[in-house]
């Protein structure tokens, strides 16, 4: 578009399929992550849909995950008529929200699916106000990575992407820190050292700084590309932790990477 602020769009993903009898279709999955509540999100996703199906002209299946606060929030069809012409759009949601109920979170508490746990972080990270209870929320997940055995690899993805989705105060981060390593230590886990590649080395805050740069850094190039990265890189890297905390907070919505820095 001409009067697009950049040159080139991306979507977050798509994915081919193939179906479980093993026959080979091509078929395209949109999924849309909703951080806040918006008044155009149901015709935006009517717009997402008609564009890649109109690109590559095979079935499209538009899902949406609302992983906003508001419990009124659920949009699901997008309607639109003139004269004898009409459109009716209709698309499936999931409300993190509703995973806040004790059944619900019970499933994410017993799932062995390693989303399971960001969302968990999400759900506390919108609903819990008390600093001290979100400690507490945030060491429980981190103690669950942990006792599931996952791999170092993914022990460290998961850290750092929990880690920067549940923000505490700079007294408290400390104290988090110190229980985990003392966790650790009774545990006699491994994973001491993976954890401080994160950035997380006992609550120092150039360390912090570090981990949220390269955590950022990384989800940048995956949703823009590596030119991207490129692009902005020597900003992060400058950047102050809490700048760095505001471009972490915008980049699952971002449109755009200019959306992330204005």
């Amino acid at each position: 578009m001409r009067e697009a602020k950049t040159t080139r769009r991306y979507a977050d993903k798509l994915v081919g399929v193939t179906l479980r009898n093993g026959m080979a279709v091509w078929v395209l999955i949109h999924v849309e992550v909703q951080g806040e509540p918006e008044t155009a999100f149901a015709e935006r996703m009517f717009t997402y849909h008609y564009k890649i199906r109109d690109r590559y002209q095979v079935p499209v299946a538009s899902l949406a995950v609302l992983a906003d606060a508001d419990q009124g929030f659920r949009p699901q069809q997008y309607n639109a008529a003139l004269w004898d012409y009409r459109i009716d759009f209709q698309f499936p949601t999931v409300k993190l929200l509703d995973y806040a109920e004790p059944q619900r979170w019970a499933e994410l508490e017993a799932s062995d699916n390693v989303f399971a746990l960001v969302v968990m972080a999400q759900i506390r990270t919108k609903l819990t106000k008390d600093a001290k209870q979100l400690k507490g929320w945030k060491f429980h997940l981190i103690r669950l990575m942990y006792e599931r055995g996952y791999e170092c690899a993914l022990i460290l993805e998961l850290f750092r992407l929990i880690d920067w989705m549940i923000r505490l105060p700079e007294a408290l981060e400390a104290d988090f820190h110190q229980e985990l390593y003392t966790y650790e230590e009774q545990q006699r886990m491994p994973y001491v050292t993976t954890v401080e590649q994160a950035g997380i080395d006992k609550g120092v805050k150039q360390g912090v700084k570090q981990g949220e740069a390269s955590t950022l850094l990384r989800l940048l190039e995956q949703k823009f590309g590596p030119e991207a990265a490129q692009v902005h890189r020597k900003r992060i890297e400058t950047a102050e932790l809490e700048q760095l905390d505001t471009w972490l907070g915008r980049i699952l919505t971002a449109e755009s990477p200019e959306t992330i820095f204005h």
